[in-house]
C-alpha cells in the first residue's frame, strides 16, 4: 500500500480524489444553495483537486517527498475554484506544512488544516466545510484508531450535522455541498492509506425542493491570483466591499475569491498591494456569453488511426493514451479552438469527468458546450455521422445523443492476468469479448470470440455494423465478419491502428 509520506502515495491521492470528485460532481452541485446556489461547487472542488493532481503527476518519480507536498499544495492554490475550493486548497495547505518532512504525522497535519482553512476565511459560517474540517480535527486528537479511518468517519458524521447548523440548508433538505466533497477527499485518504475503506461515499440527494435565494447584494464572484508580499489591508478592504471573503496563500502567492456590487473595485483593491492576473468575474444570477464563431465536435482518440477518423469527420480531436484521460488543459484547448457551440464526445466513461470540467472552464469565456454521454469510439462515431452544422445547437445535441444512445458498443482484447469474469474463469492470453463494457465470450482464438461476439450483438437487432480494427487484429478478420453476416447487414470497416483491441465493434 502507498502512503502519505512517499511521492506515489500523494501522487495517488491526488488523483483519486479528483476522479472520485469528478465522478460526485453532478451530485455535489444539485446540494450547491449557499452561499449561492449557483450549482457549482461540485465542478469548482474537482477542478481544484484536478489541478493538484496534475501539478504533482508533472514530477518526476523519484521527487523528494517535500517537493511532492509543496507541489501538491501549489497546485490547488493556482487552479483553486469558487468558495469551497479556495478552502480546500487551504486545508491542503495545512496538510503540506506538517506531512512534507516525511514523518506522516497525520493527525497534526489534520489538525493544522482546519486550523489554517479557518484563518482564511473572513467571516466563517457553521454548517459548511469549516464546520466539517473542525470535526475531523476534534475527531483525530480525541479519538484511538487508524487516522484516515477516524477522519473519514468523522466528516461523514460531521456532514449530516450541517442542515442543524444552518437554516438554509434545512429548508433545502441538502447537506454542506462543500462539506460532501471534502467527505469524498477523506473517503480517497482512507484508501490510499489503509488500503481499503468503509465503502465508498455517496453523496446524500436534496430531500426537499432546493431554495433558488436571489442574490441581495454581491451580484459578482471575483477571483484572482496575487503576487503580494501582505494582505492583511487587502482583507480589510474587500470585506468591507463584500461577502464571502476568502484569501489564501502565502510566501508572496495568494489567491483571492470575494463576492462583490462593483467587481472594478475588488479588482483594484488587487492592484494596490501587488499584481493581480488570471483574473475571473462572473455574474452570481447569469454567466454571461461572448461570443464566439462557429460550431464544433471535440472527440476524445486513443491511437493515431482513431484520431484520424475523427478528424477525417470534422472533428477536433484530444489525443489520449490507453487507459488515461487526456490532461485538463488539452480538452480546454481542444474546445476553444472548436468553435462558440461545441459538442464534446468523451468516448470513454472514464474521461466523462475531465470532459465535464474542461466543458465547465470554456463556458467561462462564452463557449455553449454539451458533453455528450458517448462509452466508446464507436458511439462516437456513429453520433458525429448525424452531425448537421446548419440545425439548432440544441437539435444537434440531440439527434447525435439518440444516435450514440442507439449504438450498442462491443470489443476484443486479450486478458493479461487471470481473472473471474460473468463469462467464466480467463487466464492469461485468453481472448475476451465485451459487450456494453460486460464480458460476454472468451476462448483461444481471436478471430472466433470476434464473431461471436458480433453475432451476439446482431442478433438482439440491428442493421448496421462498424468495425474499428487494431493493430493486433489478424488479416482477413474484417472480411471473415462480414461474410459470416451476410448480404441483410451493412457493415462498413475501418482501420484503427489503436494497441489493446484488436476489434472495436458498434451495431445500430
Amino acid at each position: 500500500m502507498s502512503t502519505l509520506v512517499d511521492p506515489a502515495g500523494v501522487r495517488r491521492w491526488a488523483r483519486l480524489s479528483a476522479d472520485s470528485l469528478g465522478r460526485a460532481g453532478a451530485e455535489i452541485d444539485a446540494l450547491n444553495v449557499f452561499p449561492v446556489a449557483d450549482g457549482d461547487t461540485g465542478t469548482n472542488l474537482h477542478l481544484t483537486m484536478l489541478s493538484a493532481a496534475e501539478a504533482v503527476e508533472s514530477l518526476p518519480d523519484d521527487v523528494d517527498v517535500a517537493i511532492a507536498w509543496q507541489t501538491l499544495s501549489y497546485g490547488a492554490l493556482v487552479g483553486a475554484r469558487g468558495n469551497s475550493g479556495v478552502i480546500v486548497s487551504q486545508a491542503l495547505r495545512g496538510l503540506a506544512d506538517v506531512l512534507k518532512d516525511g514523518r506522516g504525522d497525520l493527525r497534526a497535519g489534520l489538525v493544522r488544516a482546519a486550523e489554517l482553512a479557518r484563518a482564511a476565511v473572513a467571516r466563517p459560517v457553521e454548517g459548511t466545510v469549516l464546520t466539517v474540517l473542525d470535526a475531523v480535527a476534534r475527531a483525530v486528537r480525541e479519538e484511538e484508531g487508524e487516522t484516515a479511518t477516524v477522519a473519514a468517519r468523522a466528516a461523514r458524521a460531521a456532514l449530516g450535522r450541517t442542515p442543524e447548523q444552518l437554516e438554509v440548508l434545512a429548508r433545502s433538505g441538502v447537506v454542506d455541498a462543500g462539506g460532501a466533497g471534502l467527505a469524498i477527499i477523506l473517503d480517497a485518504l482512507e484508501e490510499v492509506v489503509t488500503g481499503a475503506g468503509e465503502g465508498r461515499f455517496v453523496v446524500p440527494a436534496p430531500t426537499a425542493a432546493v431554495v433558488q435565494q436571489a442574490e441581495e447584494g454581491a451580484g459578482y464572484e471575483v477571483m484572482y491570483l496575487l503576487d503580494a508580499l501582505e494582505v492583511d489591508k487587502l482583507r480589510e478592504e474587500l470585506d468591507e466591499l463584500g461577502d464571502s471573503l476568502v484569501i489564501v496563500g502565502g510566501e508572496g502567492l495568494w489567491n483571492v475569491h470575494v463576492h462583490v456590487e462593483d467587481a472594478g473595485a475588488a479588482i483594484e483593491a488587487g492592484l494596490r498591494v501587488g499584481r493581480p492576473y488570471r483574473i475571473r468575474v462572473t455574474y452570481l444570477a447569469e454567466r454571461t456569453h461572448r461570443a464566439r464563431g462557429g460550431r464544433g465536435v471535440v472527440a476524445v482518440a486513443a491511437g493515431a488511426g482513431i484520431a484520424a477518423l475523427f478528424e477525417e469527420c470534422g472533428a477536433v480531436v484530444v489525443r489520449r493514451e490507453p487507459g488515461s484521460s487526456p490532461p485538463l488543459a488539452a480538452m480546454v484547448a481542444g474546445i476553444r479552438e472548436a468553435g462558440s457551440e461545441v459538442a464534446v464526445l468523451p468516448n470513454d466513461e472514464a474521461v466523462r469527468a475531465v470532459a465535464m470540467a474542461a466543458a465547465e472552464v470554456a463556458r467561462e469565456d462564452g463557449v455553449t458546450v454539451s458533453v455528450l454521454p458517448t462509452k466508446a469510439t464507436v458511439q462516437g462515431l456513429a453520433a458525429l455521422a448525424v452531425h448537421d452544422p446548419l440545425r439548432r445547437f440544441d437539435d444537434d445535441v440531440v439527434a447525435m445523443t439518440d444516435a450514440a444512445g442507439h449504438t450498442r458498443y462491443g470489443h476484443v482484447t486479450v486478458a493479461t492476468r487471470a481473472a473471474f469474469t460473468s463469462a467464466g474463469v480467463c487466464r492469461p492470453g485468453d481472448v475476451l469479448g465485451l459487450i456494453d463494457g460486460d464480458v460476454a465470450d472468451l476462448g483461444p482464438d481471436l478471430a472466433e470470440v470476434a464473431i461471436r461476439v458480433v453475432n451476439r450483438m446482431v442478433s438482439g437487432g440491428g442493421e448496421l455494423v462498424t468495425l474499428v480494427t487494431g493493430a493486433d487484429a489478424p488479416p482477413g478478420l474484417a472480411r471473415e465478419i462480414e461474410e459470416r453476416l451476410g448480404p441483410l447487414v451493412e457493415v462498413t470497416v475501418h482501420e484503427g491502428g489503436q494497441g489493446v483491441y484488436p476489434l472495436l465493434i458498434g451495431v445500430e
